[in-house]
This record gives structure tokens, C-alpha cells and sequence, in this order.
């Protein structure tokens, strides 16, 4: 089974971080790979025409953004952006079609100038 997945919030899709569930808006199940991929293909489209700023990883995941559509992080002490996401997913990894988990530990949400402190 396959999934087309819309998501809104502040970090990109393909980060998959401790929570990402939680930004889904909305989850679309397929059967057929080729009905999943023509789903996830007319709802790009759709995002591109609305949004001037796009990237997208191994043709599975996108985002699309409008530098305008920024929130403040309290942690952080910064306005981050929020990304509208698009991800066509085989539904038992919850990971982009053709993609294998590397690591058992998940990653873990934080904010961007803490990780700048450790770094710096």
C-alpha cells in the first residue's frame, strides 16, 4: 500500500524528525503505486502553482514555501518557516517509495540555535 501525505510545518519532510507525524494535515491511501504516484503528481502541480519556493528529494518528497509564511520560536529567538510538504510513501515504513530505514535511533526536533551553539 502506498500513501500521498500533506504536511505543514517548520522543517522540510525528508528530516523525518522525532514527531514528524504531527505536522501531517492529510494522508491518502493507494493501492497501486501508478495511482499513488498520479495523486502525488497532480497535488505537486497544484503546490507549485500556489507557491513561488520549491525543493523536493529523490522525486518522493517535496516542499513548497512563501518566505512570508515564517513563525516565531520562542527557544530559538528567531522566525522559522513552515513548509506546505508533499511525500508519496509506501504506508508500512511511513518512508518515501523505495526508501529503507539506515538507523534504529530517530532523530530528534530542536531548535536551529542551540545546534549552532554546539557546532560553533
Amino acid at each position: 500500500m502506498y500513501q500521498v501525505i500533506k504536511m505543514y510545518g517548520d522543517f522540510e519532510p525528508w528530516w523525518f524528525l522525532d514527531g514528524w507525524e504531527e505536522d501531517i494535515v492529510s494522508k491518502v491511501a493507494f493501492d497501486r503505486y501508478e495511482d499513488a504516484l498520479k495523486a502525488f503528481q497532480k497535488e505537486w502541480v497544484r503546490l507549485s502553482e500556489k507557491f513561488p519556493k520549491k525543493q523536493s528529494k529523490n522525486g518522493t518528497m517535496v516542499a513548497f514555501w512563501d518566505e512570508s509564511d515564517q513563525h516565531w520560536c520562542e527557544e530559538c529567538d528567531e522566525y522559522l518557516q513552515r513548509y506546505h510538504s508533499l511525500m508519496l510513501v509506501e504506508a508500512r515504513e511511513n518512508l518515501p517509495a523505495g526508501f529503507f530505514k539506515q538507523s534504529l535511533q530517530a532523530k530528534v526536533r530542536s531548535c536551529k540555535i542551540r545546534n549552532k551553539e554546539k557546532l560553533g
